[in-house]
């Protein structure tokens, strides 16, 4: 199931802080409810985070990680967040985790009104609150839920024709339709593993550490940084298992001169075609992130709002994640909201070295 939004289920770490907690306080986010308390000593009572009353002043608050711990302090629960009784969020999470169940039990994708009516709820009511707690439609929920059943299925069925009614599809010819959207590429070669391609690849070394760029007849369709050579081969077969590899050839070797130029330089990404592959929305975000201009950094939650998905922004740090093709791709250019670095595939130190290069540019 997707993360919910609304629900405590946000990294506690994102609350250590008393400045983190403040901000939360600030912003009365819900998502921290449940993470800590705050108790206010002109009041002598302590709230949710997300508690609706008038917000104190900042010398006035102190934090606690528990109800009891506010009380035994001294301070009783407020009467208009009711900290000590259960949440309205949780039974909106509870009535969505089932719904959430429900389409992924099903056969064949169900309609809008058949998953309301299962939820006791108006369909425009439920579409409503579907959207607001996951962050996406119940029929955007179906789709990703399906795409991963046919990803299952691909890889342990004998037959496309058997993974496709193993995914609930009941005529071969929807499933084509929707293939190409779903996985990226054919559904022949998603079960193949990239069977049939042919990668040219090498390892060089580079101020960033070690560099593996692959290649395709199309174009690079790799690029990975890491310290040891082993582990980049090891995971280039895990990204493309069933490819064949081969040495380099003299195109090959003019792209990989681009690539490497391009790392240490930011140039020649005329010089670079690529090979990408990904799904429909995938395609989307890295589409975006080419266009976020050298020196510059973007949160992913404006990531989502250019693609038209102000509410996908999990799924736009997933697709970031996702990225074989660095640099290329800049998904070093995304950070978190508040500016911090976030997560990259292949190192903090990496990131933060990329975006000083670009930012002295």
């Amino acid at each position: 199931m997707a993360n919910l939004k609304g629900s405590p289920l946000v990294p506690a770490a994102d609350y250590e802080t008393d400045d983190a907690r403040w901000r939360a306080l600030l912003a009365r986010d819900a998502r921290a409810d449940g993470r800590f308390y705050f108790s206010v000593a002109t009041t002598g009572v302590y709230c949710r985070p997300s508690c609706a009353a008038r917000q104190p002043r900042r010398e006035n608050v102190a934090f606690h990680t528990t109800m009891a711990e506010a009380e035994a302090a001294g301070f009783r629960a407020c009467k208009r967040c009711k900290p000590d009784e259960t949440p309205a969020w949780h039974a909106r999470e509870k009535m969505v985790a089932r719904a959430c169940r429900f389409i992924e039990d099903a056969e064949t994708p169900p309609t809008l009104d058949m998953i309301a009516a299962d939820a006791g709820l108006s369909p425009y009511h439920f579409h409503r609150l579907f959207k607001q707690v996951t962050g996406v439609t119940p029929k955007a929920y179906a789709a990703s839920h399906r795409a991963k059943s046919v990803k299952g299925s691909l890889k342990g069925s004998r037959t496309v024709t058997e993974a496709l009614y193993d995914a609930g599809f009941n005529a071969s010819s929807r499933f084509y339709e929707g293939a190409k959207d779903m996985l990226g590429m054919t559904p022949g070669e998603y079960r193949g593993g990239a069977v049939g391609k042919t990668i040219r690849y090498t390892i060089l070394p580079c101020t960033l550490g070690l560099m593996l760029v692959g290649a395709t007849d199309v174009g690079v369709c790799t690029i990975q940084f890491g310290d040891d050579e082993q582990a980049l081969q090891a995971a280039l077969v895990a990204e493309f298992p069933e490819a064949r590899f081969e040495g380099a050839t003299e195109r090959f070797g003019d792209w990989v001169k681009a690539a490497l130029a391009f790392v240490e330089t930011g140039e020649g990404a005329a010089k670079l075609p690529l090979d990408i592959a990904g799904t429909a929305f995938q395609r989307r975000v890295w589409a975006a992130l080419q266009a976020i201009p050298a020196g510059e950094t973007v949160s992913y939650k404006q990531v989502a709002e250019a693609i038209g998905e102000p509410a996908a922004v999990r799924a736009v740090a997933r697709a970031c994640a996702s990225n074989r093709i660095a640099v290329a791709i800049p998904c070093h250019r995304v950070v978190r909201a508040d500016g911090g670095l976030s997560g990259y595939r292949w190192g903090v130190a990496r990131k933060r070295t990329l975006l000083d290069r670009e930012g002295g540019q």
